[in-house]
């Protein structure tokens, strides 16, 4: 359960060195957009290659070579879809989601929330998270194709949106002193 021999362990750690360097390679020719998270699609290529590592270092019936291959390969498919995406428009609208607007001037957009499958809570943790406590203070919030929510401040919102606490008052409900 702990250790079966020296030489499963040798093979991970050559073809692990090796994998990860070759893998490393790749993706500097490829250039940096290979692994952006722009949209879905970049997604689904980033776990399928670091999927193709793990089964590469721990199954032994994967040579080194075949895993190279399999980086080739998806690295390869990936170039050619950001490129083909970029010349030709209708297949860029083929592989790619649209942005989704969701909230617009602090009001929720009930359809187009329902068409993304979003629903107010999820947004409204989003806001939260970008320290927005009303959602009168937000212009915008648009669903990118990555699947992430951009949160747009109005520019006439006060800058603190939070109501200020109330005073503490003791229990026979006089104001509390503070210490002089």
């Amino acid at each position: 359960m702990f250790f079966d021999n020296w030489h499963d362990l040798a093979r991970v750690l050559f073809v692990g060195a090796a994998a990860y360097v070759a893998l490393v390679l790749m993706l500097r020719l490829s250039g940096p957009r290979t692994l952006s998270k722009l949209n879905a699609f970049d997604l689904v290529v980033t776990v399928a290659l670091g999927s193709t590592l793990a089964t590469v270092l721990l199954s032994k019936d994967v040579a080194l070579a075949e895993g190279l291959l399999a980086f080739a390969v998806l690295i390869g498919l990936q170039f050619l879809v950001t490129w083909t995406s970029g010349r030709w428009p209708a297949f860029n609208t083929l592989v790619k989601s649209e942005p989704v607007m969701l909230v617009r001037q602090g009001r929720f957009l009930p359809q187009a929330m329902r068409r993304a499958r979003v629903v107010e809570e999820e947004v409204l943790s989003v806001l939260r998270d970008q320290g927005v406590a009303r959602l009168e203070a937000v212009e915008a919030v648009v669903l990118e194709t990555d699947g992430s929510m951009s949160v747009i401040r109005r520019q006439d919102a006060p800058p603190e949106t939070l109501p200020r606490p109330r005073q503490a008052r003791h229990d026979d409900g006089d104001a509390a002193r503070r210490p002089s």
